[in-house]
C-alpha cells in the first residue's frame, strides 16, 4: 500500500510505517516533518480566539497570491470544525517527533511541499529528501502550507507520475 498524507497527515503515515513497515510500499509526505513544532501563539490564538485564528489562516498557510475563492473554501470548512478538535490537532503536532528514525525509512517517498509554507518549511522537507536514500523531493511554486489546494494539477501530477514509476520498477 501506498500511504500519504499532508501536515499531520504526514505525521500519521509516519507513525503507520514505523509500526508496520512491511505494509507499506511507498510514503508520499507533503506539507510535514519529523518534527512539527508548532509556535505557541497559534497555539494560544487557538486556545482563546478561534476567529482571530481562522483570520489568520490566509497569511499563515497560503501562497500570498492565491486567489480567494480558495482561501475562502479552506476557511469556510475550517470553521466547521470545533475549536477544541483544531487545538489538540496542533498540540499532536507540536509533541510529534520522529527525527532520530527518519533514516530509517528504507521504502520510496515522494517529498511535496509548497516553496512558501510558513507552517512546515522547505527545511523540514529538505530533511526528509537529505536523510532517504529513495526519496524524490518536488518543491511547488507559488504555493503555501495548502499547495494541494493552491496547485492541485502539480500535485496530482507529481503523485502520479512517482507512482507510474513505482509500477516501472516492478
Amino acid at each position: 500500500m501506498i500511504l500519504a498524507g499532508h501536515s499531520l497527515g504526514g505525521a500519521v503515515v509516519q507513525d503507520y510505517y514505523f509500526k508496520y513497515p512491511d505494509d507499506v510500499t511507498a510514503l508520499i509526505l507533503i506539507g510535514t516533518g519529523g518534527r512539527l513544532r508548532v509556535d505557541p501563539s497559534i497555539l494560544k490564538t487557538l486556545k482563546n480566539d478561534y476567529q482571530d485564528y481562522l483570520k489568520s489562516l490566509p497569511a499563515g498557510a497560503f501562497y500570498s497570491k492565491t486567489p480567494r475563492k480558495v482561501i475562502n473554501g479552506c476557511i469556510d470548512e475550517a470553521s466547521q470544525i470545533p475549536p477544541e478538535v483544531t487545538f489538540c490537532d496542533f498540540r499532536i503536532c507540536d509533541e510529534f517527533d520522529t527525527l532520530k528514525k527518519t533514516n530509517t525509512i528504507t521504502i520510496p517517498c515522494l517529498i511535496l511541499c509548497g516553496k512558501f509554507d510558513k507552517l512546515t518549511p522547505i527545511k523540514y522537507s529538505q530533511f526528509f529528501h537529505d536523510k532517504l536514500e529513495k526519496s524524490e523531493f518536488k518543491i511547488i511554486n507559488k504555493a503555501g502550507h495548502m499547495v494541494m489546494l493552491e496547485k492541485p494539477k502539480q500535485v496530482n501530477r507529481a503523485i502520479e507520475n512517482f507512482i507510474n514509476s513505482l509500477k516501472k520498477s516492478q
